[in-house]
């Protein structure tokens, strides 16, 4: 037998195991990367199940501070009865950074953005009550319930509820989570 007649038998068996061993080779790479995709599929999905209550919950309590700490329903909650101004802008203060300091631990579970937006609101209610309180014409010596028309006069004027846009903004992001 020649030597070339024996290289060409030679490559006409070697040659289509080659490329049988190379379709074998793509099929089984494509199919453990399929597999791998699919593996994370299922660990998003599981992870979702666990976090998706936690997530709803953190918006739900950030709807409930932004509620809480808006100028409307923080005054009929904290009575400026029988207090001064000085007492009355206080307790607001307190209230509202004791609100946010209880739920801290939501941004998280929120978007940065939305977070943002959280912080905002409760700044300009806080600006709102200050200025309020420093637009009295005696702040030492006005009553409680002056502070307190003081405020929902400067909320008139505005025309928006300082917490409508975090409201709006924290509302939409939980909705797009279905």
């Amino acid at each position: 037998m020649d030597s070339t007649t024996y290289f060409f038998d030679l490559l006409k068996i070697i040659l289509p195991a080659l490329i049988v061993a190379g379709a074998i080779f793509l099929l089984f790479r494509q199919f453990l990367e399929k597999e791998q995709q699919r593996r994370l599929i299922e660990l998003r999905l599981e992870s979702n199940k666990s976090t998706l209550p936690l997530r709803l919950q953190a918006y739900e309590r950030i709807v409930l501070f932004l509620e809480r700490i808006s100028p409307n329903n923080i005054l009929v909650r904290l009575s400026s009865a029988g207090s001064t101004a000085p007492e009355f802008h206080r307790l607001l203060q307190q209230e509202i950074r004791a609100e946010y300091e209880h739920n801290l631990s939501q941004q998280l579970y929120i978007s940065a953005d939305a977070w943002t937006t959280v912080k905002e609101a409760k700044e300009n209610v806080l600006t709102m009550v200050n200025r309020a309180f420093h637009g009295l014409p005696n702040p030492a010596q006005s009553r409680g319930t002056e502070l307190a028309k003081r405020i929902l006069e400067g909320l008139m004027m505005d025309g928006a509820e300082p917490t409508a846009q975090a409201l709006a903004v924290v509302k939409n992001e939980a909705a797009g989570l279905f």
